[in-house]
């Protein structure tokens, strides 16, 4: 994304033309980034050699995973819906981990049928509808469970989950108990030790604790497991002098212990894949002027971009079209929703602006679609995605007809 003569393009394409021929809002996908995102991540970890599972609540589009998965990379999914979608894009039912705490009976016996390589349980009654299910067709079913090392991730609290007070995985006693129960069972297969401890983390020593916690596992159970799935989590620069996490050190920390347990690592990276390959593309409506502050209202709302008003996350904003003009005094950016918590930015100066102006907000390719909604009974935006210098649509906006 850069500016040429002042205006915005986006992979050599003008965001100008891009939403003149597709509308606002509307969500824009790069491929060369979503491209550049995954052999990144790649190199970074080549010489653990992992199995990398995209974390599809991150972004479900279909035509997104099918991207993902020619890289050949699987999927972490943590509903049936999820499955459906990562099967339909042709993922490999043996690269996909299924996850979460509340798996139905449902969902759990058409996993098992769709022959995955995991199911990740969260607790001894999810393990029990497992084997009643195996008991009922006579199959072995591969499992792992799920650790929670009590290991603070040092980000947003609503999207840790590592922590004790968190409602993902078991404690360490539970996680042994439970391996020394089942070891034996003739329908379960223990494969891995799964751990995830929060999202946008950009510190590496949470995972290095993170990392002795699953060692004490392993020591005190003298199991011998296929799997350690480390989860994601690895955070993104949003542009507000965001720490970058050092996947070196992380690396390095990982190498040695593989090495030591010889054991195969799992990764379910969401953001760090396709967070900052996101645009939010929308249009000024109208300029509010009062006092002290200036309304930019945009005709993006919190349904269509949630995390703001959900936990405060910031993005930037940038205006399509690059002027010199500062206007020295503070820009509220927000939607038309009828929620005072519908505000995407506050900055205490901006270029000038106009009504009818095009803006983009960055970095919103995890969470911004999956987190949509028809709150004030509004349309979710269309998906569109920039590849070889070509713009598809890849969600065709719904109609009001069709939502009511």
């Amino acid at each position: 994304m850069l500016y040429k003569n002042k205006k915005l393009f986006i992979d050599k394409i003008s965001a100008n033309q891009i939403i003149k021929k597709f509308g606002t809002p509307a969500y824009c996908y790069s491929y060369a980034q979503l491209k550049e995102n995954i052999l990144n991540f790649k190199r970074n970890f080549k010489n653990i050699d992992p199995l990398i599972c995209f974390a599809v609540k991150a972004n479900n589009n279909i035509k997104i995973l099918n991207e993902i998965g020619r890289f050949g990379l699987g999927a972490d999914v943590v509903s049936k819906g999820e499955l459906l979608a990562s099967l339909k894009s042709k993922i490999n039912p043996k690269k996909i981990v299924f996850s979460g705490v509340g798996k139905t009976y449902d969902e759990i016996n058409f996993a098992i049928k769709k022959n995955i390589l995991l199911i990740n349980t969260e607790s001894q009654s999810e393990i029990e509808t497992i084997l009643k299910i195996a008991k009922k067709i006579k199959r072995k079913v591969d499992i792992g469970i799920r650790l929670n090392p009590n290991v603070d991730a040092k980000t947003i609290k609503e999207i840790t989950t590592g922590k004790t007070i968190n409602k993902f995985g078991l404690k360490e006693k539970e996680v042994i108990d439970l391996i020394n129960h089942y070891k034996k069972s003739k329908y379960l297969n223990i494969k891995c030790l799964s751990v995830h401890i929060g999202s946008q983390i950009t510190n590496h020593i949470p995972y290095f604790k993170m990392l002795k916690s699953i060692q004490k596992i392993i020591d005190k159970s003298k199991f011998n497991f296929e799997y350690i799935d480390l989860g994601g989590g690895m955070g993104i620069n949003y542009g507000e002098n965001t720490q970058k996490l050092n996947y070196k050190k992380y690396s390095k920390k990982i190498e040695k212990f593989v090495k030591k347990n010889s054991i195969k690592i799992i990764f379910e990276p969401g953001r760090s894949i396709i967070g900052n390959a996101g645009y939010l593309l929308s249009k000024i409506i109208y300029i509010k002027k009062t006092g002290k502050i200036n309304f930019i209202i945009i005709d993006a709302g919190m349904n269509d971009l949630m995390r703001p008003a959900l936990y405060k996350a910031y993005h930037r904003i940038i205006p399509t079209n690059k002027n010199k003009s500062k206007v020295s005094k503070r820009h509220d950016f927000v939607g038309p929703i009828c929620e005072t918590t519908d505000k995407f930015l506050s900055i205490k100066s901006y270029q000038k602006l106009n009504e009818g102006d095009n803006i983009v907000i960055c970095d919103v390719g995890a969470y911004g679609k999956v987190l949509s909604s028809n709150y004030n009974l509004r349309s979710n935006p269309k998906e569109i995605l920039i590849k070889n210098l070509k713009v598809f649509e890849i969600r065709k906006k719904e109609t009001l007809q069709s939502i009511i």
